[in-house]
């Protein structure tokens, strides 16, 4: 790529974080150096001793308040497809570690999670008569622990929820270390009241302003047909206005259209090499109609549509959706958009809609793409393409982390971008080399003032 720039914006753009849980993850168990199963029940278990032994109850209903209130063993970060034998924990050895308490486990993509049997209990995921794909069975049928997507967040919905103030501490530690990267301008890519709670209490204290960042905030809805019911009564959260706090502003609405790479739930054009039966090509989670709808209400109040889409079938769904919709310029963002069709390229800039992407996330998911797609590497984060379209770096195409799913350091983009790899790697070795771009390129991606 020749010599390297020496250029970098003054003011930075975080384009896709996770706020309250970048802040939430200091505090959780770190698996992310964990190379085997073993060591993930070794790291669980050195946690586990850490805590209360469970006391003596007279009754099952005092066993389950004393459950629902005691902190559970939380641990984040593990990356699977980076071990020689890429398999999860057994559950009978996640239930021999941790046996009175709950357990979730995360993956590093926050989008499948272990656990033991008392909180597949606890979250009513534990029913032999349960046919979700989501809950992983064994050859039996009998749940494996291994939870992803939707049932994954309904273990995790299960856990004793933090306080306001825990989580206002939380969303400061996360915005100290945002900062600290030079980010003046973050956008929190799946809000809940909550998070808009804790993000509005700094607000109001004077501390966001006194960090120089401001909050552009994406809240996270489940049904974006019933707008009228978005508004919390008990603090009157207005979507399109601030929250009655400086540096905080809700500026769009969330879906997900599909799962994540490592968990073959992105959603394909064409089956994955190493698929799993029942979901070949990954998952479709929200029909082409369900799309369009939630473009259409997010634009009626002034807000822009953030789709998270990685698979080629999900980018693609959501570019016809947008066209069906005519959705104004500017108004859908396309988050990670990881592997994009060759036909679907041009698309991006023709319709307005803006790409939003990680390239960081190259650096760990080198051994997933190659064993998930080796045909379609080619169209892994075509950023040179997208450029070459007529997306501007920093206005129609955007750098971000996905904090806490990988680390928050722009510098990690700015490698993967122009070397298509890790820094041990040649340009060569990486994953599809004619998609890199130069360095002023890439920083331009996270230009707050472009």
């Amino acid at each position: 790529m020749g010599e390297r720039s020496k250029w970098r914006p003054a003011r930075l753009r975080e384009a896709h974080a996770h706020i309250h849980p970048h802040g939430r993850s200091k505090s959780m168990v770190d698996l992310s150096d964990c190379r085997s199963a073993a060591e993930i029940l070794n790291r669980l278990a050195e946690a586990y001793a850490g805590l209360p032994p469970a006391p003596s109850f007279g009754s099952e209903e005092e066993r389950r308040r004393w459950f629902k209130s005691e902190p559970w063993v939380l641990a984040h970060g593990a990356r699977i497809e980076s071990f020689e034998d890429p398999e999860w924990p057994p559950l009978e050895e996640l239930d021999a570690i941790v046996p009175d308490r709950g357990l979730a486990a995360w993956s590093f993509d926050h989008h499948e999670l272990v656990t033991n049997s008392l909180s597949l209990s606890h979250a009513h995921l534990a029913s032999d008569t349960l046919r979700d794909p989501c809950i992983v069975r064994d050859a039996d049928g009998k749940p494996t622990g291994l939870l992803q997507e939707h049932a994954a967040h309904q273990l995790w919905s299960s856990r004793p929820e933090s306080s306001h103030e825990r989580a206002t501490a939380d969303t400061r530690l996360a915005i100290e270390d945002l900062a600290r990267h030079g980010f003046v301008e973050v956008h929190d890519l799946k809000s809940d009241v909550a998070d808009l709670h804790a993000l509005a209490t700094c607000g109001e204290e004077g501390w966001l302003r006194e960090t120089g960042v401001s909050v552009k905030a994406f809240y996270a809805h489940a049904d974006w047909g019933s707008l009228d019911e978005l508004e919390d009564n008990a603090w009157q959260i207005k979507l399109s206005k601030d929250l009655g706090a400086p540096g905080v502003r809700v500026v769009g609405g969330k879906i997900f259209v599909d799962g994540t790479l490592n968990g073959r739930t992105a959603w394909m054009l064409h089956p994955y090499a190493d698929g799993r039966p029942e979901h070949p090509e990954g998952m479709r989670l929200l029909s082409q109609e369900e799309i369009a709808n939630a473009i259409e209400a997010c634009v009626a109040s002034g807000l822009q549509l953030a789709a998270h889409a990685i698979g080629d079938a999900a980018v693609r769904a959501v570019l016809d959706a947008a066209e069906r919709a005519r959705a104004p310029r500017g108004s859908v963002r396309i988050e990670h958009a990881e592997l994009i069709d060759e036909a679907d390229v041009p698309r991006f800039a023709e319709l307005g809609v803006i790409a939003s992407v990680q390239p960081c996330h190259l650096l760990y998911d080198i051994e997933a793409l190659r064993r998930a797609c080796p045909d379609r590497l080619d169209r892994v984060l075509p950023i040179r393409e997208l450029i070459d379209s007529g997306l501007k770096p920093g206005r129609d195409i955007l750098f971000g982390s996905d904090t806490p799913i990988v680390r928050p350091d722009p510098e990690d983009s700015i490698l993967a971008a122009t070397n298509r790899g890790r820094s041990d790697m040649a340009l060569a070795d990486g994953i599809a080399p004619s998609q890199a771009i130069s360095e002023a390129e890439a920083w331009a991606c996270f230009d707050a003032d472009a």
